[in-house]
C-alpha cells in the first residue's frame, strides 16, 4: 500500500501540538504495516463521508483517508485530521 497525504493535512498535522503530531507518526507506522490493526479502529464512515475510512490517532482525534487503485497499487490518501467533533459535527 502507498501513502500518500492532502496538501491541507499536512498543514493541519504541522499545526497539532506535539502530542498529536507524536501519535500520528506512531499510529502511522502501525497502518503502514497493518492498516487493519485493532488498536488503530480503522472502520468505513458513513454520511458526507461515506466511501472513506477513519483510524484512531488518541482518544479523540481522528484521520481521515480514502483508498484509491492506480493499476496494482491501492493508495492510502490522507485528507482529513482533527477531532471527533471537528470531524463529525453537522454544520
Amino acid at each position: 500500500m502507498i501513502i500518500r497525504y492532502d496538501p491541507d493535512f499536512i498543514e493541519k498535522l504541522k499545526k497539532a501540538n506535539v502530542r498529536i503530531r507524536k501519535s500520528f507518526k506512531q499510529n502511522f507506522l502501525i497502518f503502514s504495516k497493518n492498516p487493519e490493526e485493532p488498536q488503530l479502529h480503522n472502520h468505513p464512515l458513513r454520511e458526507e463521508w461515506q466511501g472513506y475510512r477513519s483510524i484512531d490517532i488518541t482518544n479523540d482525534y481522528r484521520a481521515i483517508y480514502t483508498e484509491k487503485t492506480e493499476g496494482k497499487e491501492i493508495i492510502a490518501y490522507f485528507v482529513a485530521l482533527g477531532t471527533h467533533k471537528e470531524l463529525y459535527s453537522k454544520k
